[in-house]
């Protein structure tokens, strides 16, 4: 094209030359002369201009992102011999997509004054004017450049069009000279050749491709070409054949954190690579490994260095610390006072407390003292209050101590007609271990043998000095028959809880307390768990020592179903993997996986059963196997709850002497089963069963080796047999034997009897005459006498195995059906040996 001056440009975009030059100047392009010639480069170099300085270029320009697939496709081509073959094609392609960034608005401005000039106005609307025009000349410059482009592809398509029709004709003139001179070869040829012999063709014109009519045209090279057009369109699949993301230029080196133990997939996960290759990494080193297999840290740590990364060998409670490690964020609100009821045996602190709950917990006691730990929540006209009621006997120091450390306010228990006593004293000792201050309640006031200022003056001798004397604690006298001093007791506990400010934030994750745990049938592991701050809910992962789970339910301490536990309140869980120790801290935490890493790590810190010898051992047989060189008694217990076992366990350990020595090869809660009894078979242990019972198989197995299987409901009574037993004074003893068992089937009930139990005598003789207990899930839950013992409507003194019989249950009504009644006898048993 012919060059244009810049006044012609200005004319062809509609814009002044003066102002074009000025536009010219500012994109860097020297032309102050209105007749100088433009260029195509300098055109673009202005628009280029314009494009900026209208904010579609430089930092204005929109963002692009490119993003790249791969499909693969198969099609089907017919071979050489017609055979049908399948050819997979990929298929990469490239989209690119522009975002645009958004433009923000700038706040409105402020209402122009009203001493505005005419004048401003006016150079608005000039600069609106100069505006338009530029963007008319943008406009304009990029329809010319448009218009250029275009004319320049059609004048090069013309050129392509031209230079194929001038070769196709030099084509087609040099074929038809080629097939010209080839005929004329062909007739001087023939002209000058002999006559041929007649044959099956006498003359090769006959014949359309005779065989001297292909040699003619192969010597002359006059064999007619295809004739050469346009060329069909290939399919072309235009294919992307970079990749997605670009290969670092080095190897990446991780820092991988080894716990104590991890499996073989989430290590391949921290290092960022497959588990097949940690796998073969391990086969090689000898190991043959899973995926979900447990590796320990050292292995761990080698396959990490042979892979190239880094090993970071985390300590051994690093992770235990991590997870415990509780932000409770919120408000502290004003939480209930827990409250620990603690004193001597038979004192009556489950009394008094029954006679806030209005309950009667303590007619359900085995031998009518508290062998289990207990929580309550109690809610009274002056607030609420959370009282935990701990046992009184010698045995349960751990159960006092844990009570002890978890409340807010001790409540020592003393009979005015008994005194001080050593586990007062006791538990006076774990208060102030636990810094909590002593409120005393001054029980059985109203017998006429109490005696209070006797135990004012005993407890001073222990430095519990009463507000009447000038001390700092308060005391109460109470009676748990007349209510008598009751409502002080709670005030004065109300009054200590306002002095101590107790504040807890009720939100978050909730961190509790485990008091008690126990098996269930039906239910699995139970476990009481008193919160201290946080608010526990359902669903929630809870950790409570070496157990863990998810919460499938809670319950109150009368059985009824809750969402939520706030600070200071118990709360029945379901759902952890195992019976957690009484006594274990129990953390909510948000990671399930991780909270596994911590159960297993304490598992296997804990985990530590020791077999012994292969013959049963029974307690009759203790001396006999001293002269055998046996020094030691082995023993099985199995109870009902966790705190029993962890009580009887440190009870009877105490019982060694230097030539015997006790030990207690296991202890669990639930009831006796086979693998229980294999143990003790394994172990030579006598197996000692607090308020549980042995299931069928286990039975089976006891009469088959001879097991010696000692079952106990109270607590001293277990261990006053082994006392004697080690100590070699056990004279006749008073033993129970199970005369008969009875399954309930079904539950029938009497305006004169109440709950009347349909039965069927399964194991032995129900005589009745003699006392009774009623099992649920090998647990004794009730221990009385029959009220009545029918066969149809005849009353009789004896129902025998097999035979059907009605049951009455003399003072309880709560008998279920697949319930059991245990029907049993105290008789002496001379020591044999």
């Amino acid at each position: 094209m012919a060059e244009v001056t810049v006044k012609q440009f200005a004319e062809v975009v509609g814009t002044p030359v003066d102002r074009l030059l000025s536009q010219l100047a500012d994109a860097g392009i020297a032309l102050d002369d209105p007749e100088a010639a433009i260029s195509d480069e300098q055109k673009l170099q202005l628009l280029t201009h314009l494009r900026h300085s209208h904010g579609e270029g430089g930092s204005g320009e929109p963002r692009k992102i490119t993003l790249k697939r791969r499909s693969v496709s198969e099609i089907k081509l017919t071979g050489s011999q017609g055979r049908a073959k399948t050819v997979s094609i990929e298929v990469r392609t490239k989209r690119t997509y522009v975002k645009r960034s958004a433009v923000i608005e700038e706040e409105s401005k402020k209402r122009a004054e009203e001493e505005a000039t005419r004048e401003a106005e006016r150079a608005e609307q000039r600069a609106e004017e100069e505006r338009q025009a530029s963007m008319r000349a943008e406009k304009q410059a990029l329809e010319a450049a448009e218009r250029q482009r275009k004319l320049e592809e059609e004048s090069r398509h013309k050129a392509e069009q031209d230079a194929n029709a001038r070769a196709d004709a030099e084509r087609r003139k040099a074929e038809a000279d080629a097939r010209r001179e080839a005929e004329e070869e062909d007739r001087r040829q023939r002209a000058a050749a002999p006559p041929r012999k007649a044959g099956p063709i006498a003359d090769d014109r006959q014949t359309k491709y005779g065989r001297s009519e292909l040699h003619v045209a192969h010597a002359a090279s006059g064999r007619r070409k295809k004739k050469p057009g346009k060329a069909k369109a290939a399919v072309s699949v235009q294919l992307e054949t970079r990749h997605g993301f670009e290969k670092p230029v080095a190897p990446q080196v991780r820092e991988v954190a080894i716990p104590e133990t991890i499996t073989v997939g989430e290590l391949a996960q921290r290092m960022a690579v497959k588990a097949t290759e940690v796998i073969k990494i391990m086969m090689n080193m000898g190991a043959m490994a899973t995926i979900n297999q447990v590796i320990d840290q050292d292995t761990a740590a080698i396959v990490v260095d042979e892979m190239g990364h880094k090993a970071k060998l985390l300590k051994e409670n690093a992770l235990e610390e991590q997870v415990l490690q509780i932000e409770h964020e919120g408000e502290a609100v004003t939480r209930p006072p827990v409250v620990t009821i603690v004193g001597h045996v038979d004192h009556g602190k489950t009394s008094l407390l029954d006679y806030i709950r209005r309950t009667r917990v303590a007619a359900r006691e085995a031998g009518g003292i508290t062998q289990h730990i207990g929580a309550y929540h109690v809610e009274t006209e002056k607030g609420v209050i959370t009282f935990l009621d701990t046992p009184g006997h010698a045995a349960f120091t751990a159960m006092r101590a844990r009570g002890a450390n978890v409340a807010d306010v001790v409540v020592l228990v003393v009979a005015a007609d008994d005194g001080v006593m050593p586990q007062t004293i006791e538990a006076i000792q774990h208060a102030r271990a636990a810094n909590v201050p002593i409120v005393v309640a001054v029980t059985k006031v109203d017998k006429p043998e109490a005696d209070p200022e006797k135990v004012r003056s005993e407890l001073a001798q222990h430095e519990i000095i009463s507000e009447e004397w000038g001390g700092e604690n308060i005391f109460v006298h109470v009676s748990a028959k007349t209510g008598e001093g009751v409502d002080k007791l709670l005030e004065s506990i109300l009054v200590q809880a306002e002095v101590l400010e107790l504040k807890a934030v009720a939100s978050g994750p909730a961190s509790g307390f485990v008091l008690e745990s126990s098996l269930e049938k039906g239910r699995g592991s139970v476990a009481t768990v008193l919160v201290q701050r946080g608010l526990l809910r359902s669903g929630d992962i809870l950790l409570a020592g070496q157990e863990f789970g998810r919460v499938r339910a809670m319950f109150d301490e009368d059985g009824k179903r809750i969402d939520e536990a706030g600070p200071s309140m118990p709360a029945l869980v379901l759902g952890l993997s195992g019976t957690p120790n009484a006594g274990d801290e129990a953390v909510v935490v948000p990671d399930e996986r991780k909270a596994r890493e911590v159960a297993l790590y304490r598992q296997g810190k804990i985990r530590d059963v020791k077999l012994a010898r292969q013959q049963a051992a029974k307690l009759d047989d203790v001396f006999q196997q001293l002269s055998d060189g046996q020094k030691s008694l082995n023993l099985l217990i199995k109870s009902d709850v966790q705190g029993s076992a962890e009580a009887l366990r440190d009870a009877l350990i105490q019982l060694s002497t230097e030539e015997i020595k006790v030990k207690v090869i296991a202890s669990s809660v639930g009831g006796i089963t086979e693998s229980d009894v294999n143990l003790a078979v394994a172990s030579k242990a006598v197996i000692i069963g607090f308020n549980v019972r042995a299931d069928g198989g286990a039975r089976r197995i006891i009469a088959e080796s001879g097991v010696d299987v000692r079952y106990y409901s109270v607590i001293y009574e277990a261990i006053d047999d082994v006392r004697k037993a080690v100590s070699g004074l056990l004279k006749p003893e008073l033993r129970e034997q199970i005369v008969g068992l009875a399954e309930v089937r079904d539950v029938f009930r009497s305006s004169k009897l109440g709950a009347i139990a349909g039965c069927l005598v399964i194991e032995g003789t129900v005589k009745r005459n003699l006392p009774i207990r009623v099992l649920r899930d090998n647990v004794v839950i009730y221990e009385g006498q029959l009220e009545s013992l029918r066969r149809f409507k005849d009353d009789v003194a004896e129902v025998r195995a097999g035979t059907e019989c009605g049951i009455g249950v003399k003072d309880y009504n709560d008998v279920r059906a697949s319930d059991q009644i245990e029907c049993y006898e105290r008789v002496e048993v001379a020591r044999a040996g």
